[in-house]
C-alpha cells in the first residue's frame, strides 16, 4: 500500500472501524442485485425483480437521510442498532415471502423494510473527518473509501449473483444480510473513534439539504444513480441473453475494477484549483463513457467497455465528498453525506425500475439506451446548478476560511 494509505491508519482504532465499515458496505453492492437475481430466478420477471430493488432503493432514500441526521443528533451506537435490526427483519421477511412463492405486495413491503438500513460509508467518513478534517490526509481518507467502496462492488455482485445461481436462489441476499448485522454491530462497539453528537439545539435547526451546493449534487446524483442501477439489470439480462447469466457478476466486477484503480491513483495526487471543475469534468466523463454501452455485441467488448467507463467514477465521488465538506456545517456532515447517497438511491431505483421494463418490452441491447439518457441529464443538471457550487455553507464558517481548508486539501 502506499505510503499516503498507510499514514492513514497510524490514528488509534482506525483499522477496527475500516474493517468494520468494509463489512457493513458489503450489502450495498449485494442485496439489490441479489434480490434481481433471486426473484428473475424464481419467476423469471425481471420487470418486478427491479421493481423489487428499486423499492429497496427508494426506501433508503426515504429513510436513510432521517437515520443519519438522528446520527448526528444522538451518535451513532444509539441509532444504527435499532435501524440495522428493523433492515434485518425485514430482509428475513422477504426471503421467506420469495421462498413460499408469497404474493407480490408481501414482496414489496419487505423490500420498503430493508430500506431503513444506515448508510454506512457516510459513518466511516464522519469518523475519518473527525480524525483528520482541515488536513491534507482527509482526501487520501477519502479516497481509500471510494476504493474501498468499489472494492465491495467488485466482489459483492461476484458473491451475490455466484450464490444465488450455483447454490439456491435465496442465498446472495442472505450472505448480504449477515454482512450488515456483523459490519454494523461491531461498528457501534467502537466507541473510541465515534463522532461527537451535536444535539438539535447545538446545530441551528434545519436540515443539511436547505444548502444550494447541497442541492445540486443530489440532484445530479439521481441521475447518475440511474445510470447505476441500470448498467446493473440491463448487465444481467444481457448475460443471460448469451447464454451466460452467472458471467454477469463478472463483468459487474471489471466495472468496478476500473473505478477501484482510478481512485487509488487520484487518492495519491493533490490538485489545484476549484474542487467544482474537476467535478463536473467527472460528471462528464461518466455521461460520455455510456456511448460504447449501445454498440457492444458479446461479453467480452462488454467488459472492456465497463471498465473504461468505471475510471471515472471514483474520482468524481471523491471530489463530491470534498464538496459536502465545504457545503454543509459541521454539525450535519453525516447527514450531509447521505442526502447524496440518497440521490444515488433514487437515481438507481428509478435506473433499475426503468430499465427492467425496456427489457422485458425490447430486449437487453436496448436496456442500455436508459444509462445513456441518464448520463446525458446528468450532464445537464450539472451544468445547470455550476454556479451553485462555487458558494460554500455560511454554517461553514465563512468563504475565507473555506478557501484556506480546501487549498490545504487539494493543493501539492
Amino acid at each position: 500500500m502506499p505510503s499516503p494509505y498507510r499514514a492513514l491508519f497510524a490514528a488509534p482504532g482506525s483499522k477496527a472501524f475500516s474493517a468494520a465499515g468494509f463489512l457493513g458496505r458489503m450489502p450495498l453492492s449485494m442485496m439489490g442485485i441479489g434480490v434481481v437475481t433471486m426473484i428473475s430466478q424464481l419467476t423469471g420477471r425481471y420487470g418486478l425483480a427491479g421493481a423489487l430493488s428499486a423499492t429497496i432503493a427508494l426506501a433508503a432514500a426515504v429513510a436513510g437521510p432521517q437515520v443519519s441526521r438522528l446520527v448526528d443528533q444522538y451518535g451513532q451506537r444509539r441509532v444504527l442498532r435499532p435501524a440495522t435490526l428493523i433492515s434485518l427483519t425485514a430482509a428475513a421477511g422477504l426471503l421467506f415471502t420469495a421462498h413460499y412463492d408469497g404474493p407480490d405486495w408481501a414482496l414489496f413491503v419487505c423490500c420498503a423494510g430493508i430500506g431503513c438500513v444506515p448508510s454506512v460509508g457516510a459513518m466511516i467518513r464522519a469518523r475519518w473527518a473527525a480524525l483528520y478534517r482541515g488536513t491534507p490526509r482527509l482526501h487520501t481518507a477519502y479516497s481509500f473509501e471510494s476504493v474501498v467502496d468499489e472494492i465491495c462492488f467488485i466482489f459483492g455482485p461476484i458473491i451475490s449473483i455466484g450464490l444465488s445461481t450455483a447454490w439456491f436462489p435465496e442465498a446472495g441476499p442472505l450472505l448480504a444480510a449477515c454482512f450488515l448485522a456483523v459490519g454494523v454491530f461491531w461498528l457501534t462497539a467502537q466507541r473510541a473513534t465515534e463522532p461527537e453528537p451535536h444535539p438539535r439545539e447545538h446545530k441551528g435547526g434545519g436540515t443539511a439539504l436547505r444548502s444550494a451546493g447541497l442541492q445540486v449534487l443530489v440532484a445530479t446524483f439521481v441521475a447518475t444513480g440511474a445510470i447505476f442501477g441500470a448498467v446493473d439489470v440491463v448487465t444481467v439480462a444481457f448475460a443471460e441473453e448469451e447464454g451466460h447469466k452467472a458471467a454477469a457478476s463478472v463483468v459487474l466486477a471489471v466495472y468496478a475494477l476500473g473505478s477501484c484503480a482510478a481512485g487509488a491513483v487520484f487518492g495519491l495526487l493533490r490538485f489545484a484549483g476549484a474542487a467544482e471543475r474537476r467535478w463536473l469534468l467527472g460528471v462528464c466523463a461518466m455521461a460520455v463513457s455510456m456511448i460504447p454501452l449501445l454498440l457492444v455485441g458479446n461479453l467480452p467488448f462488454l467488459a472492456v467497455a465497463l471498465f473504461v467507463a468505471g475510471l471515472s467514477i471514483a474520482p468524481t465521488m471523491i471530489t463530491t465528498m470534498s464538496l459536502i465538506e465545504e457545503h454543509v456545517p459541521r454539525a450535519q456532515l453525516t447527514e450531509g453525506m447521505t442526502w447524496v447517497s440518497t440521490g444515488l438511491a433514487v437515481g438507481v431505483a428509478l435506473g433499475s425500475s426503468v430499465a427492467g421494463w425496456v427489457i422485458d418490452a425490447a430486449g437487453a441491447r436496448a436496456g442500455y439506451g436508459v444509462p445513456a439518457v441518464s448520463g446525458a441529464v446528468a450532464v445537464a443538471v450539472g451544468f445547470l446548478g455550476y454556479r451553485r457550487l462555487k458558494r460554500p455553507a455560511p454554517g461553514r464558517g465563512g468563504s475565507v476560511g473555506q478557501h484556506s481548508e480546501r487549498e490545504e486539501r487539494h493543493v501539492a
